[in-house]
C-alpha cells in the first residue's frame, strides 16, 4: 500500500505517531464517533499513543495499513486502514462527528477500495462488518460498491455499546 493516497478532497497519510493529539481531539475521545467500532473510547492521549504504536508496528509487518484522513487543508478529520490478514483484507474507518454527512468517507473508501482493488492478484477477499443499527455506514459502503454478503444475529460485541452482541452485517467487495 502507498504511504500516501489522494482524493480530491482529501490526503490519506499513513498513520504517525505525532498524529496522537489530533486523533484524540478529532474523534478518539469522542463517544459518538467510536459508538460502532471495535476499539473503546480513548480517555486519554496515552492511549492513542499506545494504538499508535500498533499501527506503526502493524504496517511495517504489512497487517494493517492505516491512513489518517485529512481535508486537503491539513485538518484531521478521520482515519480508515486495511487490516491484511494473508490476503483477506478487513475494511475499517472512523470519521469525527463535526464532518459528517459530507461525502468525506464515502470518497475515502471508495479510494482505498480503488487501491486495494490494484493489488487484487494478491488479495482474495476485501470485506467488512457493521452494527445493522450503523444506517450511516450501511449508505457509505453501499455508495462505495460494496454488498451485503450476510446478516449476522448477535454476532459482535461492540465494546462502547455495553460489550452486548450485536446483529451486525457482512459486507463484501466485489471489484
Amino acid at each position: 500500500m502507498p504511504a500516501t493516497i489522494e482524493t480530491p478532497r482529501l490526503l490519506l497519510h499513513r498513520l504517525r505517531y505525532e498524529d496522537a493529539e489530533e486523533i484524540f481531539y478529532a474523534y478518539a475521545s469522542k463517544r459518538e464517533a467510536t459508538q460502532y467500532l471495535s476499539w473503546a473510547t480513548h480517555e486519554s492521549v496515552d492511549e492513542t499513543r499506545s494504538f499508535l504504536r500498533f499501527s506503526v508496528e502493524s504496517w511495517n509487518f504489512g497487517t494493517d495499513y492505516s491512513y489518517s484522513i485529512r481535508l486537503r487543508s491539513g485538518v484531521l478529520i478521520g482515519s480508515i486502514g486495511a487490516i491484511n490478514d494473508n490476503g483477506k483484507v478487513q475494511l475499517g474507518y472512523v470519521m469525527s462527528p463535526a464532518h459528517w454527512n459530507l461525502g468525506y468517507a464515502t470518497e475515502a473508501c471508495a479510494k482505498v477500495l480503488s487501491v486495494l482493488k490494484s493489488i487484487e492478484q494478491q488479495l482474495y477477499r476485501i470485506s467488512t462488518f457493521v452494527d445493522a443499527e450503523n444506517t450511516a455506514s450501511i449508505r457509505v459502503l453501499k455508495k462505495c460498491g460494496m454488498i451485503e454478503e450476510a446478516r449476522l444475529p448477535k454476532w459482535f460485541r461492540f465494546i462502547n455499546q455495553d460489550n452486548q452482541p450485536r446483529d451486525c452485517i457482512l459486507f463484501r467487495y466485489l471489484p
